[in-house]
């Protein structure tokens, strides 16, 4: 068996091979954003305008991981932008679906439902409040 001179000591080849593995493993998964808390802003921000929101499209609010849409005019819905499929922050909200440009995933701008796969969730709804023109989460 080779050993290795590590600066506790003398390791096996499989422990300095496991230990390695798990290193790489942490590090691979902080830069995929493996953190599962979607909270993302607080209660009361103002996320924006409603006249900052299309009529039949949406706008993302990254850094409060919402995604905010107007499907019908002056009807206001919010939901998670994070993908139900691999966790990716959704990209765009086009043709009337928001849309995941990871692996394709589409959702329903009116109802965060599955439009098109590989995603098989709804987004999750988020609460909002709309006033006097401004768009707060709730």
């Amino acid at each position: 068996m080779t050993v290795f001179q590590g600066p506790s000591g003398n390791a096996s080849r499989r422990t300095f091979v496991a230990a390695v593995g798990a290193a790489g493993l942490s590090a691979a998964l902080a830069a995929c954003g493996g953190s599962k808390d979607d909270s993302g802003g607080k209660k009361g921000d103002v996320l924006g305008a409603t006249s900052d929101i299309p009529e039949g499209g949406g706008k993302i609010f990254a850094d409060e991981k919402v995604v905010v849409t107007q499907p019908r005019k002056g009807e206001f819905k919010a939901f998670s932008n994070i993908c139900t499929h691999q966790r990716c922050p959704v990209a765009s909200v086009e043709g009337g679906t928001i849309n995941c440009t990871c692996h394709g995933s589409k959702f329903d701008i009116a109802d965060g439902s599955v439009r098109h796969e590989p995603a098989t969730k709804p987004l999750p709804p988020k609460k909002i409040t709309v006033s006097g023109g401004k768009i707060k989460l709730a």
